[in-house]
């Protein structure tokens, strides 16, 4: 096994703060009451759209308000981006031990590819993958499997021979479908719940646990 597929939020880089701000600035451009740091750890994963309708049922906006709100989030998310997220301890050193031994890698996420491009890039992470593609780059997000299928292909790599590597139910479900194997962050979102009761593979604390 020489290639992998890794997830951002929540695998790599804790952007919670990020997204608290962005959406509590767009809540307050908007006239309607913030959400907290719980709120977002449980909805945050499923890409931007889910994350804006949500976060509008929350706090009692009606969802014909959900064009107002995309356009001013993605404006004060651009502004937010990377400014208060941190990397996980051993995500860095993970990365450059499977890249050291030779593994393809490419960054799959739920993020927006220009959100998830710009955050690698301000964490100093966007020269250990040949490719990032985000919830917009195909037709379909995770947990699909056609974002899997597409990044294996992008790699030249059989997906029973590329690990993805993530932090949620959303990860495992679109590796299922996929046919590849799955690892999953102890430490990361999985939308509240237990990771440990997702079906995985196998589960690590720091990233540089997994072996090469």
């Amino acid at each position: 096994m020489k290639a992998a597929l890794v997830d951002l939020d929540g695998t790599l880089v804790d952007t919670l703060p990020d997204f608290l701000a962005a959406l509590n600035a767009t809540l307050g451009e908007l006239g309607w009451g913030a959400v907290d740091h719980g709120f977002v750890a449980r909805t945050v994963g499923k890409g931007s759209e889910h994350l804006i309708r949500s976060t509008l049922a929350h706090v009692g906006a009606p969802q014909a308000e959900y064009e107002r709100a995309w356009a001013a989030y993605q404006r004060h998310y651009r502004v937010s981006n990377g400014r208060a997220a941190t990397v996980y301890p051993g995500a860095a050193e993970g990365l450059q031990r499977l890249a050291d031994a030779g593994w393809r890698l490419a960054c799959v996420t739920n993020k927006p590819t220009d959100f998830a491009r710009a955050l690698l890039e301000a964490t100093g992470l966007a020269h250990f993958f040949a490719f990032t593609f985000g919830g917009d780059a195909f037709a379909r997000r995770k947990p699909d499997p056609l974002p899997l299928l597409e990044a294996c292909r992008a790699l030249g790599s059989v997906p029973s021979h590329t690990l993805m590597i993530g932090d949620s139910s959303n990860d495992a479900a679109a590796a299922r479908a996929a046919g590849c194997p799955v690892l999953l962050a102890t430490y990361g979102y999985n939308h509240g719940e237990p990771v440990r009761a997702v079906d995985a593979d196998g589960f690590f604390a720091r990233l540089d646990e997994i072996g090469c």
